[in-house]
């Protein structure tokens, strides 16, 4: 069959667009540009992909097509009209303005044309009585804020009016036009007062969301200017720049990481320089000696935020531009080497970097491109150790620590090379404090393989109990903790000890003794968790953990600060006490088979029981981890954010506790874990969110604009994937949401949501067909949906099938819906004789034992009676005449509804109107 010629192409994209395909038109048309030959040809079949674009709401995507034709043929009407019209959807009048005019010279009779510009000449008429309004207000704030002599309380309240102003648009344009820009940058170069610095901050990122406005801020403020104001040990101040920065580079390349918009190819490829410049910009600034350790955090963050390939894909040019080796040279700083030219870190900044690294290596696709970042660090490594200094052997303790907390493989990798081993535990055994601390860090953290567990237990156990034998308590701790990861060794297997019995609830006592003693600093108490995490693999020291108060309450102290040094140990400890640990099901036919071949079986612990379970995580509950793992919840790391969900999900997973997680901030944690992390942890996430809103008023648990961001995570959940029991919450879930608003049922529509909701209507197990059929019902609420079931489709025809189910609970339900849907459609009730057993379902609903079914029915069957004389006459004719004097007659309100009874005498005085059969009030003669 001989290929297709670019005009076959195009008429079949045609085609395509008049059936409403827009996918399909737009691989047509885009294959017929790419192989057609004649420029003048291809100018149209751009026309033609524009027109898609519109229909698809890729408006940037019509403006590159169009502006490809008018770079040909200036004026060519529909490719001015079209961009016109992209331009009016992205909120840009005066360029829309321009090309409308610019069509109406060439087509004056163009009654589109002329509504657009109706309708842009009232907008520009209204930007220009607001530009005069708001140029006073910008003069007075100005004079204000620049002028220092003014009373503080002025100068602050104007540099608060400047976040106000910027946020309009006209307020922007004014901003931008009179220099304000850099007469801002130039002064918090100097200004002292922490709120004005605050808020102007503020207003640049408001000002940079409008992709007009956001290279002009650029240009009067430059890049590294923003690093010098972020570069502050106010953590308000730092947080403000850090935003700004994220928001010119959402701007720039169209993507908004909070609502999964990724970015624009289009915008990407125009704003590819100012992106590329951010990047080195970021990355030059990491190594710099004179920023603060929470700034430099903060630069970190945003590398590893945009460094994946769903963001800006800049894994290759960040390790071209030297980012790796400035990472590296950040994990080796600790606090003990502390001279003029180091750099100045928070506690955060190790785990920082560790999570940067790693995002760096999920990034290298290919083997050799992995293969080349191992080379990388051992290169790094190999240059530290060549050195005689013991300085340099201690930075490369503390490098391998942090790539053990980061990119695993690698750091595994590097361990199992032939030395490295022996280098750690040589240094665990001298005499020096800070070698045998980082040795131990490094040990710990090395012992995440069973392989590891045992080289260490084997070589270096004894080493470990030497120095918890150290009368330096940073050193004690930390040999606690490689004893207490070597004492877990077994895991949750209660029949795997590898110490004596009763040393785990020994090395728990000490680690408790760390963590309530108050005279302890918190690095101490976090080593003593990080213990603990360790430890509460064994059933017995859940239970001693979990009634000692103090000690819990301590560790959920810890957890609120924030400190995210404190993350693995606490999250790890409360998601052993929870059990929200993935657990591997043991079939009895492979019991059977592990006993005959002389295999270990796992067993688990009676203290593991559910009981016991439901009994730690109330108490967990009642003493606030809620707020503890909101605190934490700000991590950048996936794994520990996926295990902060299970906790939230285990904890909800209880009615009782859903009030006091939304009580303790809980909520707004939940919906961040269920749009970024892995897999899991965002189903986890989104499970938990679905049983607090199954539980509560979904306007109580999530107030404001919560109410609508909670849907999306709702129905990731609506996926094969997914357990069934998450497809069900999920829908109940959904189901009182759509029923709080039509702005809550517009959201559900929006997300494609009801495509879900309906495949589930079709599903074979009965409850959660029941909940999907119920999440419907509110649906149909929507005058949208009501549109969508009176179109050329049996959407509505199943509903009617529904009311004649088995199941009780859905018939009520699908008749409910039928209600709604007959008395706001007259399409829908002629739809209902599509059915062939219309007939059969009208007497079951009437007949039905149950009365609020039968009351449905009344309705129903009262409604299609009103279409006109032709209808009543046909249903009169049925049995449903029997059924509805009989229930018309029944004075019993348990066995008829006052309701339906009222309905059924509708109904037959429908019937006698058209003298079909004798008026029901008539008396006998």
């Amino acid at each position: 069959m001989s290929p297709k010629t670019a005009q076959e192409l195009k008429e079949e994209g045609n085609t395509a667009y008049k059936e409403g395909n827009w996918e399909e038109a737009l691989s047509k048309y885009t294959e017929a540009i790419k192989i057609s030959e004649d420029s003048k040809e291809k100018l149209v079949f751009y026309k033609n992909r524009a027109a898609v674009y519109l229909k698809t709401e890729s408006y940037n995507d019509v403006v590159k097509d169009c502006s490809q034709v008018l770079d040909e043929t200036p004026n060519d009407p529909k490719a001015l009209f079209r961009r016109a019209q992209a331009y009016e959807a992205l909120e840009q009048q005066e360029k829309a303005y321009q090309d409308a005019r610019a069509v109406q010279n060439l087509d004056p009779k163009n009654k589109e044309v002329q509504a657009m510009l109706a309708r842009l000449h009232k907008i520009m008429q209204e930007k220009i009585q607001e530009h005069s309004r708001t140029s006073g207000k910008v003069e007075q704030m100005i004079e204000i804020l620049f002028d220092v002599s003014q009373e503080k309380e002025k100068r602050e309240t104007s540099a608060n009016n400047l976040i106000a102003l910027v946020k309009e648009r006209a307020g922007a344009e004014l901003v931008v036009e009179k220099g304000v820009i850099g007469r801002v940058a130039q002064l918090l170069k100097t200004e002292k007062n922490k709120e004005i610095r605050l808020s102007c901050t503020r207003a640049l990122s408001e000002l940079c969301k409008n992709p007009l406005k956001v290279k002009p801020v650029m240009q009067a403020i430059g890049l590294p200017w923003l690093i010098d104001l972020m570069n502050s040990t106010d953590a308000s101040q730092v947080n403000a720049t850090q935003y700004t920065f994220q928001t010119i580079i959402n701007t720039l390349a169209g993507m908004d990481m909070k609502n999964e918009k990724k970015p624009d190819a289009f915008l990407l490829e125009e704003n590819k320089k100012e992106i590329d410049s951010t990047m080195v910009v970021l990355t030059k600034a990491i190594t710099s000696r004179s920023m603060s350790g929470i700034c430099r955090d903060a630069v970190v963050e945003l590398l590893l935020k945009n460094i994946d390939y769903k963001c800006l894909n800049w894994a290759e040019k960040f390790i071209r531009a030297e980012g790796m080796t400035k990472l590296l040279e950040l994990a080796s700083e600790l606090e003990e080497y502390h001279y003029e030219s180091s750099m100045d870190t928070s506690p955060n900044t190790r785990m920082t970097t560790a999570i940067c690294l790693s995002k760096v290596y999920e990034c290298c696709y290919d083997e050799k491109a992995r293969t080349r970042y191992l080379e990388m660090v051992e290169d790094h490594l190999r240059d530290m150790l060549l050195s005689p200094e013991v300085e340099m052997k201690v930075r490369s303790a503390v490098t391998i620590t942090t790539l053990l907390m980061g990119p695993t493989d690698v750091g595994n990798a590097i361990i199992g090379k032939e030395g490295t081993l022996e280098m750690l535990l040589v240094m665990a055994n001298t005499e020096d404090v800070l070698q045998q601390k980082v040795a131990c860090e490094a040990l710990i953290v090395a012992a995440n393989k069973k392989d590891k567990c045992k080289a260490i237990m084997t070589q270096g156990t004894d080493i470990l109990k030497r120095l918890y034998q150290s009368k330096n308590d940073s050193i004690k701790v930390r040999a606690l903790v490689g004893l207490c990861k070597l004492g877990s060794l077994g895991g949750t297997d209660a029949s795997m000890k590898p110490f004596a019995e009763g040393a785990s609830l020994k090395l728990a006592e000490a680690c408790r003794r760390f963590l309530i003693n108050p005279t302890k600093d918190k690095d101490m108490r976090r080593w003593a968790c990080e213990g603990l995490s360790y430890l509460t693999l064994d059933a017995d020291v859940k239970e001693k953990l979990i009634e000692d108060l103090p000690a819990l309450r301590s560790m959920l102290e810890l957890a609120k600060s924030g400190d995210m040094n404190c993350l693995y140990g606490v999250v790890t400890t409360l998601v052993n006490l929870t059990n929200a640990y993935d657990k591997q099901e043991i079939l009895p036919e492979m019991v059977e088979l592990a006993k005959f071949a002389k295999q270990h079986i796992p067993e688990e612990h009676d203290l593991d029981d559910k009981d016991f379970v439901d009994k730690r995580v109330r108490i967990l509950a009642e003493e606030g981890v809620g707020a503890a793992l909101v605190a934490l919840s700000k991590t950048e790391s996936a794994n520990s954010r996926e295990l902060i969900g299970r906790i939230f999900n285990a904890i909800c997973e209880m009615q009782d506790n859903r009030g006091l997680i939304v009580q303790q901030g809980g909520t707004k944690a939940l919906l961040s874990l269920s749009m970024e992390g892995t897999t899991k942890g965002k189903h986890c996430a989104a499970q938990a969110l679905a049983r607090i809103a199954i539980t509560m008023d979904p306007q109580v648990a999530f107030p404001g604009q919560r109410s609508y961001e909670v849907v999306r995570p709702l129905l990731k959940l609506l996926n094969i994937e997914c357990s069934g029991l998450e497809n069900f919450e999920a829908l109940m879930a959904l189901c009182n949401i759509a029923g709080v608003s039509e702005s809550a049922r517009q959201r559900i529509l929006k997300e494609k949501g009801l495509a879900l909701i309906e495949h589930y209507t079709f599903e074979h197990h009965e409850m959660i067909r029941r909940a999907a059929i119920q999440t419907m019902v509110n649906m149909c609420l929507s005058p949208t949906v009501v549109s969508l079931m009176e179109g050329d489709n049996d959407k509505f025809k199943y509903m009617f099938l529904c009311t004649s189910d088995e199941d009780e609970e859905i018939v009520k339900a699908a008749g409910g819906a039928v209600c709604m849907l007959l008395s706001n459609s007259e399409k829908c009730r002629k739809k209902v004789f599509d059915a062939l057993d219309w007939q059969e379902i009208l007497q079951f609903l009437l007949s039905h034992a149950n009365p609020d079914i039968q009351y449905r029915g009344t309705v129903i069957v009262y409604l299609l009676m009103t279409i006109d004389k032709y209808t009543a006459e046909k249903i009169i004719d049925t049995h449903c005449k029997d059924a509805l004097e009989a229930i018309a007659k029944i004075d019993n309100p348990e066995v008829v509804l006052p309701q339906a009874k009222e309905y059924a005498y509708k109904c037959l005085k429908e019937a006698a109107k058209w003298k079909f059969i004798k008026d029901p009030d008539a008396t006998d003669d």
